[in-house]
């Protein structure tokens, strides 16, 4: 702990801009998101292969890019769907008893949680919460239930961006930062997309279109080393592979082709929209349930296996209709390869129950994250849709599993609000740069038409908007202003002696608009103050008006201003008391009464600094 303190130290010593203070942070943050991302990723195997495989026989189809420790294995046994059923209830309900016995926090998708810990916790994220977020997101995609891993490890890398920060005594603004880095890192590692990590970093904060530029570079280097280190766990054919091959080559033949993904786009948002809402309707259901909420995700892990063998008999024991359930990456690998040979009907319904298989995992509180679910929507809508159209129109819309990458795009972009870091994403795990133009026309439309929706519902609009940057766009108009700006010294102020009688006090309030009374002694020096609520205490008292003296209704513990005392103080302590007024003492010596400070005339001062400021601001811009 010595040694950790010494590098707190050190590291808030340097400069951002003359030191590697951050690449140090960043690369710290990117190996232990790297190494999470490992460990995620094969616990999740041998959950799998050790319930769904071994008990219900059934493995989840991968993508071309993904490893999987048991490949070489013989032939497995049998499928059998309620085996099935009974592994993802079970791995629910070990999930639940897990999070909501040690950390509650690790409920539901980590991105969100992340968001939140970055605008109203000063980027605090209690240590034990990735931990059990690890272990329940793989219990929960290892038997079965549909979630993306996106927010597990994320949360993983910003879990251990904010315990460092903490552990190294750096500033709020530091914790956040380190804890956006973690969620890049994170991002990066387990997608195998640096890029994409370090800018939804910066752009999942805000549902608005605007970027916690600070993020950015800590961000990207932290998510370069993490997705390096995750890399260097695959085999060689494979470390630098994106996630869904390097075999998608699809292109742009027409400008005209951008009529078609505009009404792709259309579509895309109305999903996204049902998405959301249902989302959040059924975590809203799962809430009103009058049980403990450690059981709720088995009822939702059930639910979603009952789902899944719905799926299974109505078409005809395809297996493919079992991509509701876990990642559903299989499906989406076929779309975006040979969508022929997926029906549209299958397509549909498989993204239709998707949503429903999707909140039930997670609504009910059971532990994953949401983009992966999101991807296989997107990418099975825009495939069905890119399927339609070319039966429409044949000549303009050559490549359906275009649009089924274009839809993983727009989709997600208009869930969660952020178009930038997706357009990205998606190209960098299909390997596929070639529908730039009609991914952002995809993803920017999607991005407008779903505004009124929020994936992450912890984003805030806009920086500006964000507890985190409470008081950074305010502009202080009394930076510099003194007591001595506002107060008159020459105004007539009516001193009452401290061995004044009550009854002389009364009758010499009636003839003046004074509120506060200074009371002054022998030598006209200030010893209390009293106001005009002080004396009407004793009004309904007549015995006493000739034995009470000034000295023994003023308040001699009174606070008092210089004049060069700041303006801001000067309103703190004016709202912190409640007073109207406070006396003006000698910078020097604070018995002599220079005269007194009113409280509207300080607010109208204020007033005049702001229009000021205003008007200054106007002539600038014009």
């Amino acid at each position: 702990m010595v040694y950790f303190k010494k590098l707190g130290a050190l590291l808030t010593s340097f400069d951002l801009k003359t030191s590697g203070k951050w690449f140090v942070l960043s690369c710290l943050i990117g190996i232990v998101a790297g190494l999470g991302g490992i460990v995620f990723d094969v616990l999740i195997q041998v959950v799998q292969h050790n319930t769904l495989v071994a008990i219900a026989g059934f493995d989840h189809p991968q993508t071309v890019g993904e490893h999987s420790i048991y490949e070489d294995e013989e032939a497995r046994k049998a499928f059998s769907p309620w085996w099935m059923l009974a592994v993802i209830t079970a791995g629910g309900l070990v999930s639940g008893i897990i999070v909501y016995n040690i950390a509650p926090e690790a409920e539901g998708h980590g991105t969100d949680a992340a968001i939140d810990a970055f605008h109203n916790k000063r980027g605090l994220i209690l240590p034990r919460v990735p931990i059990v977020k690890t272990i329940a997101s793989a219990l929960t995609l290892g038997t079965g239930g549909s979630a993306g891993r996106e927010g597990p490890i994320a949360q993983i890398g910003a879990g251990f961006g904010s315990w460092v920060a903490t552990v190294l005594k750096l500033s709020a603004r530091d914790r956040r930062i380190m804890l956006a880095a973690g969620v890049g890192a994170g991002i990066g590692a387990i997608f195998r997309a640096p890029l994409a990590g370090a800018l939804f970093a910066a752009e999942i904060m805000y549902s608005n279109a605007d970027f916690e530029s600070d993020v950015i570079v800590p961000a990207a280097m932290s998510s370069i080393i993490a997705y390096s280190v995750y890399c260097m766990s695959l085999p060689q054919e494979l470390q630098f592979m994106p996630l869904f091959g390097d075999g998608l080559h699809h292109t742009v033949d027409s400008h005209f082709e951008l009529i078609p993904y505009t009404i792709l786009s259309v579509i895309l948002s109305l999903a996204a929209m049902f998405y959301v809402k249902t989302f959040y309707g059924t975590n809203r259901f799962f809430k009103s349930i009058p049980i403990k909420p450690m059981f709720k995700p088995a009822i939702g892990a059930f639910l979603t296996g009952i789902v899944g063998i719905g799926m299974y008999y109505l078409f005809n024991k395809d297996l493919q209709a079992l991509t509701v359930m876990s990642t559903g990456y299989g499906i989406l690998q076929d779309a975006l390869t040979s969508a022929a040979q997926i029906s549209i009907p299958l397509l549909l319904t498989v993204a239709v129950v998707k949503v429903f298989t999707t909140s039930l995992t997670i609504g009910s509180g059971g532990s994953g994250g949401v983009f992966g679910p999101s991807m296989v929507i997107g990418g099975c809508v825009g495939t069905a849709t890119g399927r339609i159209l070319q039966d429409l129109w044949p000549e303009m819309v050559t490549q359906p599993e275009a649009y089924g990458l274009v839809g993983m795009a727009g989709f997600f972009a208009g869930a969660a609000h952020a178009p930038i870091s997706t357009i990205i994403m998606v190209s960098e795990i299909t390997g596929n740069y070639s529908l730039l133009l009609p991914t952002m026309l995809s993803s920017t439309l999607c991005f407008v038409l779903c505004q009124k929706v929020h994936l992450y519902q912890k984003q805030y609009p806009s920086r500006l908007d964000s507890p985190a940057h409470r008081g950074d766009f305010l502009i202080d108009v009394l930076e510099g202003s003194r007591v001595s700006d506002v107060f008159d010294p020459g105004r007539k102020i009516q001193l009452i002696h401290q061995s004044k009688t009550l009854d002389e006090i009364v009758h010499s309030l009636a003839g003046t608009q004074q509120h506060y009374f200074p009371v002054v002694d022998n030598e006209g020096r200030i010893i209390g103050i009293f106001s005009e609520d002080d004396v009407r205490a004793y009004l309904y008292d007549e015995t006493i008006w000739k034995l009470a003296l000034a000295r023994d209704i003023m308040q001699s513990n009174f606070v008092k201003v210089r004049p060069d005392d700041d303006l801001n103080t000067v309103m703190q302590r004016f709202t912190a008391i409640n007073v109207e007024a406070l006396p003006v003492v000698d910078q020097e010596d604070s018995g002599i009464l220079l005269g007194m400070l009113n409280r509207k005339e300080t607010i109208g001062y204020y007033n005049q600094q702001l229009m000021k400021h205003k008007r200054a601001g106007e002539e600038s811009e014009g």
